[in-house]
């Protein structure tokens, strides 16, 4: 059901790359918001993944910018947008990781939430000469479905040829890359673009989950919109001799706004086993 705070309000999204078909529905089932595509402005200027145009701030920074432009563009006091980044996973550092951020600004109240995605991704590249290897590559990041870079390696950046999604696109950006690579190398890479990357596009939904979650989360003091996670408690104590233990065993919940805070224990979590406790397992 959607939350009463928003319902009806216009909110402005500004993309160039199809996220409007992921976060309009989530945000308007979940909020009974208006989400309003805007276009007029190049968002490739501040960064693109195949580093033509460099990022010039942070990826919150960079969220914050887009979502500030749209709303300038439309006149609406309410906008989103969304920025990703990725890297190897935080767990085992094996894995390519997406992590998806969306800002949503509200001028009206003068607040910023932030929801957060994150998961595994096909993000991924390679450097040869050989279209056998480019094809073996391409299957791999799961091609044609999820669309590729090319461009030739050394000095010749000039030429380079994005949002590949057909095998005969490929062949072709191919050869041509390789007629002006100066050491007979070809750079294919994942098109990171949300438009050319479904699993991207996943992750995108999560962090509009996540922003739904904690929009629709009111303070109990002040009725703000945002009232989340701002920490946790350690302490749960050890099933067999108990003691307290570094496994949290409560989380703090806190306002944008005003200086409410509750504490929680967390819910079908009652003790932590004895092989994280220091006194059986010192």
């Amino acid at each position: 059901m959607p939350h009463a705070i928003y319902a009806g309000e216009r909110v402005a999204l500004l993309t160039q790359h199809g996220k409007e078909r992921v976060l309009g529905p989530a945000l308007e089932h979940a909020l009974g918001c208006r989400v309003e595509h805007v276009t007029g402005y190049d968002t490739d200027l501040l960064g693109t993944f195949t580093r033509d145009i460099s990022r010039a701030g942070t990826q919150s920074e960079t969220a914050r910018k887009k979502a500030s432009v749209g709303m300038e563009l439309s006149g609406l006091l309410l906008g989103i947008a969304s920025e990703g980044s990725f890297g190897p996973d935080p767990y085992i550092g094996m894995f390519p990781w997406n992590i998806e951020l969306i800002v949503w600004m509200d001028n009206e109240r003068n607040l910023e939430v932030v929801g957060i995605g994150e998961g595994k991704t096909n993000f991924n590249h390679l450097l040869t000469g050989e279209w056998a290897a480019a094809q073996a590559f391409a299957r791999e990041v799961q091609f044609p479905g999820h669309h590729l870079v090319v461009r030739p390696d050394g000095k010749d950046g000039t030429y380079i040829c994005k949002g590949i999604a057909s095998w005969q696109d490929l062949e072709r950006a191919f050869s041509r890359a390789l007629t002006r690579s100066s050491n007979g190398l070809v750079l294919i890479e994942t098109d990171m673009r949300a438009s050319a990357n479904p699993t991207r596009m996943e992750v995108i939904g999560l962090a509009a989950e996540d922003l739904a979650h904690k929009l629709r989360s009111l303070c109990p003091a002040c009725g703000t919109p945002g009232f989340w996670r701002v920490g946790r408690v350690p302490g749960l104590q050890c099933s067999a001799c108990g003691t307290p233990t570094s496994e949290t065993r409560a989380e703090t919940f806190g306002c944008l706004k005003c200086p409410y805070h509750d504490t929680r224990d967390i819910a079908d979590t009652t003790s932590a086993p004895p092989s994280i406790c220091d006194y059986c397992n010192p």
